[in-house]
Protein backbone atom coordinates (compact mmCIF):
# COMPACT_ATOMS: atom_id res chain seq x y z
CA UNK A 1 0.00 0.00 0.00
CA UNK A 2 3.03 2.25 0.27
CA UNK A 3 2.93 2.94 -3.46
CA UNK A 4 -0.57 4.43 -3.05
CA UNK A 5 0.77 6.96 -0.58
CA UNK A 6 3.65 7.83 -2.88
CA UNK A 7 1.29 8.19 -5.82
CA UNK A 8 -0.91 10.50 -3.76
CA UNK A 9 2.07 12.64 -2.75
CA UNK A 10 3.24 12.78 -6.37
CA UNK A 11 -0.23 13.92 -7.47
CA UNK A 12 -0.27 16.65 -4.80
CA UNK A 13 3.23 17.83 -5.82
CA UNK A 14 2.19 17.91 -9.48
CA UNK A 15 -0.92 19.93 -8.63
CA UNK A 16 1.12 22.43 -6.62
CA UNK A 17 3.63 22.74 -9.48
CA UNK A 18 0.84 23.48 -11.95
CA UNK A 19 -0.64 26.17 -9.69
CA UNK A 20 2.81 27.69 -9.22
CA UNK A 21 3.21 27.84 -13.02
CA UNK A 22 -0.03 29.83 -13.33
CA UNK A 23 0.90 32.02 -10.36
CA UNK A 24 4.32 32.94 -11.76
CA UNK A 25 2.86 33.93 -15.13
CA UNK A 26 0.19 36.11 -13.54
CA UNK A 27 2.72 37.74 -11.19
CA UNK A 28 4.93 38.56 -14.21
CA UNK A 29 1.98 40.13 -16.06
CA UNK A 30 1.29 42.50 -13.18
CA UNK A 31 4.10 44.66 -14.61
CA UNK A 32 4.80 43.23 -18.06
CA UNK A 33 2.36 42.88 -20.94
CA UNK A 34 1.53 39.41 -22.32
CA UNK A 35 2.43 39.16 -26.00
CA UNK A 36 -0.40 36.71 -26.72
CA UNK A 37 -2.90 34.38 -25.07
CA UNK A 38 -3.62 30.68 -25.41
CA UNK A 39 -6.82 31.60 -27.23
CA UNK A 40 -4.94 33.83 -29.69
CA UNK A 41 -2.41 31.10 -30.37
CA UNK A 42 -5.21 28.60 -30.92
CA UNK A 43 -6.94 30.90 -33.39
CA UNK A 44 -3.70 31.48 -35.28
CA UNK A 45 -3.10 27.75 -35.55
CA UNK A 46 -6.56 27.27 -37.04
CA UNK A 47 -6.08 30.15 -39.46
CA UNK A 48 -2.76 28.74 -40.62
CA UNK A 49 -4.37 25.38 -41.35
CA UNK A 50 -6.06 27.22 -44.23
CA UNK A 51 -3.35 29.78 -44.98
CA UNK A 52 0.22 29.16 -43.87
CA UNK A 53 0.96 32.90 -44.04
CA UNK A 54 -2.00 33.98 -41.88
CA UNK A 55 -1.27 36.55 -39.17
CA UNK A 56 -3.22 38.03 -36.30
CA UNK A 57 -4.12 41.71 -36.17
CA UNK A 58 -2.98 42.88 -32.73
CA UNK A 59 -1.30 45.95 -31.26
CA UNK A 60 -0.98 46.62 -27.55
CA UNK A 61 -1.93 50.11 -26.35
CA UNK A 62 -1.75 51.46 -22.79
CA UNK A 63 -4.93 51.77 -20.76
CA UNK A 64 -4.88 55.57 -21.01
CA UNK A 65 -4.94 55.38 -24.84
CA UNK A 66 -8.21 53.45 -24.98
CA UNK A 67 -11.44 55.44 -25.23
CA UNK A 68 -13.41 55.68 -21.99
CA UNK A 69 -16.48 55.04 -24.15
CA UNK A 70 -15.19 51.55 -24.94
CA UNK A 71 -14.40 50.87 -21.30
CA UNK A 72 -17.90 51.88 -20.24
CA UNK A 73 -19.55 49.96 -23.09
CA UNK A 74 -17.71 46.72 -22.32
CA UNK A 75 -18.51 46.82 -18.63
CA UNK A 76 -22.14 47.62 -19.43
CA UNK A 77 -22.31 44.72 -21.89
CA UNK A 78 -20.17 42.07 -20.24
CA UNK A 79 -19.92 42.64 -16.49
CA UNK A 80 -21.90 45.47 -14.90
CA UNK A 81 -20.62 44.60 -11.40
CA UNK A 82 -16.95 44.37 -12.43
CA UNK A 83 -15.76 46.94 -9.89
CA UNK A 84 -17.75 45.40 -7.05
CA UNK A 85 -17.05 41.67 -7.21
CA UNK A 86 -13.91 39.64 -6.54
CA UNK A 87 -13.96 37.67 -9.77
CA UNK A 88 -17.36 35.98 -9.57
CA UNK A 89 -20.83 37.45 -10.04
CA UNK A 90 -22.83 35.02 -7.95
CA UNK A 91 -26.18 36.60 -8.84
CA UNK A 92 -25.28 36.32 -12.54
CA UNK A 93 -24.20 32.71 -12.12
CA UNK A 94 -27.46 31.87 -10.36
CA UNK A 95 -29.53 33.60 -13.07
CA UNK A 96 -27.62 31.78 -15.82
CA UNK A 97 -28.10 28.43 -14.06
CA UNK A 98 -31.84 29.04 -13.73
CA UNK A 99 -32.16 29.96 -17.41
CA UNK A 100 -30.16 26.92 -18.51
CA UNK A 101 -32.33 24.71 -16.31
CA UNK A 102 -35.51 26.12 -17.85
CA UNK A 103 -34.19 25.75 -21.40
CA UNK A 104 -32.74 22.30 -20.76
CA UNK A 105 -29.51 23.33 -22.46
CA UNK A 106 -26.49 25.59 -22.00
CA UNK A 107 -27.88 28.85 -23.40
CA UNK A 108 -26.47 31.37 -20.92
CA UNK A 109 -23.28 31.90 -18.96
CA UNK A 110 -22.37 33.98 -15.95
CA UNK A 111 -18.73 34.76 -16.73
CA UNK A 112 -17.23 38.00 -15.44
CA UNK A 113 -14.55 39.98 -17.25
CA UNK A 114 -11.96 38.41 -14.94
CA UNK A 115 -13.21 34.90 -15.71
CA UNK A 116 -13.14 35.63 -19.44
CA UNK A 117 -9.57 36.87 -19.13
CA UNK A 118 -8.54 33.76 -17.17
CA UNK A 119 -9.99 31.54 -19.89
CA UNK A 120 -8.40 33.47 -22.77
CA UNK A 121 -4.96 33.75 -21.18
CA UNK A 122 -4.45 30.07 -20.48
CA UNK A 123 -7.08 27.87 -22.14
CA UNK A 124 -8.11 27.35 -25.75
CA UNK A 125 -9.40 23.78 -26.00
CA UNK A 126 -12.55 21.93 -25.03
CA UNK A 127 -14.08 22.86 -21.68
CA UNK A 128 -14.03 20.15 -19.02
CA UNK A 129 -14.91 20.11 -15.34
CA UNK A 130 -11.20 20.11 -14.51
CA UNK A 131 -10.66 23.14 -16.71
CA UNK A 132 -13.60 25.00 -15.23
CA UNK A 133 -12.10 24.42 -11.79
CA UNK A 134 -8.71 25.63 -12.93
CA UNK A 135 -10.26 28.71 -14.52
CA UNK A 136 -11.80 29.51 -11.15
CA UNK A 137 -8.41 29.22 -9.42
CA UNK A 138 -6.79 31.46 -12.06
CA UNK A 139 -9.62 33.97 -11.60
CA UNK A 140 -8.85 34.16 -7.88
CA UNK A 141 -5.14 34.61 -8.64
CA UNK A 142 -5.87 37.45 -11.09
CA UNK A 143 -8.10 39.26 -8.60
CA UNK A 144 -5.56 38.77 -5.81
CA UNK A 145 -2.43 39.86 -7.65
CA UNK A 146 -3.76 42.50 -10.04
CA UNK A 147 -5.70 45.72 -9.70
CA UNK A 148 -9.05 46.01 -11.48
CA UNK A 149 -7.47 48.47 -13.90
CA UNK A 150 -4.68 46.04 -14.81
CA UNK A 151 -7.14 43.18 -15.33
CA UNK A 152 -9.25 45.42 -17.55
CA UNK A 153 -6.22 46.73 -19.46
CA UNK A 154 -5.12 43.22 -20.40
CA UNK A 155 -8.70 42.24 -21.26
CA UNK A 156 -9.13 45.27 -23.54
CA UNK A 157 -5.92 44.41 -25.36
CA UNK A 158 -6.57 40.69 -25.77
CA UNK A 159 -10.23 40.02 -26.57
CA UNK A 160 -11.33 39.06 -30.07
CA UNK A 161 -13.11 41.53 -32.38
CA UNK A 162 -13.12 39.73 -35.72
CA UNK A 163 -11.46 36.82 -37.50
CA UNK A 164 -7.88 37.15 -36.25
CA UNK A 165 -8.53 40.64 -34.83
CA UNK A 166 -7.50 41.04 -31.19
CA UNK A 167 -7.48 44.01 -28.85
CA UNK A 168 -9.03 47.48 -28.87
CA UNK A 169 -6.48 49.09 -31.21
CA UNK A 170 -6.73 46.42 -33.90
CA UNK A 171 -10.54 46.46 -33.56
CA UNK A 172 -10.73 50.23 -34.01
CA UNK A 173 -8.52 50.10 -37.09
CA UNK A 174 -10.29 47.07 -38.59
CA UNK A 175 -13.87 48.20 -38.06
CA UNK A 176 -13.55 52.00 -38.22
CA UNK A 177 -10.16 52.90 -39.65
CA UNK A 178 -9.32 54.83 -36.48
CA UNK A 179 -7.62 54.32 -33.15
CA UNK A 180 -8.76 52.93 -29.82
CA UNK A 181 -8.33 56.38 -28.29
CA UNK A 182 -10.66 57.97 -30.84
CA UNK A 183 -13.64 55.65 -30.58
CA UNK A 184 -16.99 57.42 -30.15
CA UNK A 185 -19.70 56.29 -27.76
CA UNK A 186 -21.74 54.75 -30.60
CA UNK A 187 -18.72 52.97 -32.12
CA UNK A 188 -17.74 51.63 -28.69
CA UNK A 189 -21.25 50.32 -28.05
CA UNK A 190 -21.23 48.55 -31.40
CA UNK A 191 -17.86 46.93 -30.68
CA UNK A 192 -19.12 45.78 -27.27
CA UNK A 193 -22.18 44.27 -28.95
CA UNK A 194 -19.90 42.17 -31.16
CA UNK A 195 -17.95 40.55 -28.31
CA UNK A 196 -20.06 37.38 -27.81
CA UNK A 197 -19.73 36.39 -31.51
CA UNK A 198 -16.92 38.54 -32.93
CA UNK A 199 -16.19 36.51 -36.06
CA UNK A 200 -19.72 37.07 -37.36
CA UNK A 201 -19.03 40.75 -37.95
CA UNK A 202 -16.76 42.49 -40.42
CA UNK A 203 -16.34 46.20 -41.12
CA UNK A 204 -19.72 47.78 -41.85
CA UNK A 205 -21.80 44.95 -40.36
CA UNK A 206 -25.27 46.23 -39.54
CA UNK A 207 -27.62 43.38 -38.67
CA UNK A 208 -30.91 43.92 -36.84
CA UNK A 209 -29.53 42.15 -33.76
CA UNK A 210 -26.37 44.28 -33.79
CA UNK A 211 -28.40 47.51 -34.05
CA UNK A 212 -30.67 46.49 -31.17
CA UNK A 213 -27.85 45.32 -28.93
CA UNK A 214 -25.79 48.44 -29.69
CA UNK A 215 -28.73 50.65 -28.72
CA UNK A 216 -29.15 48.86 -25.38
CA UNK A 217 -25.44 49.10 -24.52
CA UNK A 218 -25.29 52.75 -25.63
CA UNK A 219 -28.16 53.60 -23.28
CA UNK A 220 -26.54 51.83 -20.33
CA UNK A 221 -22.90 52.81 -20.81
CA UNK A 222 -23.06 56.40 -19.55
CA UNK A 223 -24.08 55.12 -16.09
CA UNK A 224 -21.08 52.80 -15.77
CA UNK A 225 -18.05 53.38 -13.55
CA UNK A 226 -14.63 52.40 -14.90
CA UNK A 227 -11.39 51.58 -13.05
Amino acid sequence: MRWIGRLFLFAIAALIAVQLWFFVHIAYWVKFNPSSTAFMRGRLELMRSDDAKAKLRHQWVPYQKISVHLKRALIAAEDSTFLDHRGFDWDGIKAAWERNRREGALVAGGSTITQQLAKNLFFSGKRTWWRKGQEAVVTVMLETLMSKQRIFEIYLNMIEWGDGVFGAEAAARYHYGGTAAGLTAEQAARLAAMVPSPRLYGPGSNTAYLRKRTSIIYARAHMVRVP
